[in-house]
């Protein structure tokens, strides 16, 4: 059996890294599977999206990475 992966939110199905602009913490969606947190993120309205959607560039702002 795969592993299962959480569906990424509407607007966000072509990024991977989703940040808490409250916690400059970012999701990898990918490898994150608690949906009520990413869920609450993005009813807060306080979530940043990265171009480029790397990692690399998550840090580079300033976001650390959540593991879960």
């Amino acid at each position: 059996m795969g592993e299962r992966v959480m569906e990424r939110p509407g607007k966000f199905e072509e990024f991977r890294f989703l940040g808490d602009k409250r916690t400059q913490v970012v999701y990898d969606l990918d490898e994150f599977d608690d949906e009520a947190i990413i869920d609450e993120l993005i009813e807060s309205e306080q979530f940043a999206a990265f171009g480029p959607d790397t990692l690399a560039e998550a840090r580079n702002r300033g976001y650390r990475l959540r593991r879960g």
